[in-house]
């Protein structure tokens, strides 16, 4: 798992993808639907409209990681076992078109 602030491309994608979030969970098609990331066009930064979702697997290239420290790993073990616990409770998202 990618840290917040992390510049990406995805596959097909052609402009860069700032990392804003991990495992975002959003209301779609009337179910509870988690997704890896969210992320906002580099370097516009965040603009409401838009907001991309998206999964580690629909990652192309990584251009930069962001930061790392003790906080950030305590974070991703804890969200590991989150997902362990709760995965079966919401829908996988998939990503359906190309940035």
């Amino acid at each position: 798992m990618l840290p917040i602030g992390s510049i990406i491309y995805l596959k097909d994608g052609s402009r860069k993808i700032m990392i804003l979030n991990r495992g975002p969970i959003i209301e779609r098609n009337g179910k509870q639907t988690v997704f890896d990331y969210s992320g906002c066009f580099y370097p516009l930064g965040l603009v409401p409209d838009n907001i991309f979702y998206f999964n580690h697997e629909n990652i192309d290239e990584v251009v930069f990681e962001g930061f790392k420290d003790s906080e950030e790993e305590r974070f991703q073990k804890l969200f590991h076992d989150w997902r362990k616990e709760n995965g079966d409770k919401f829908a996988r998202g998939k990503v359906t078109g190309v940035i």
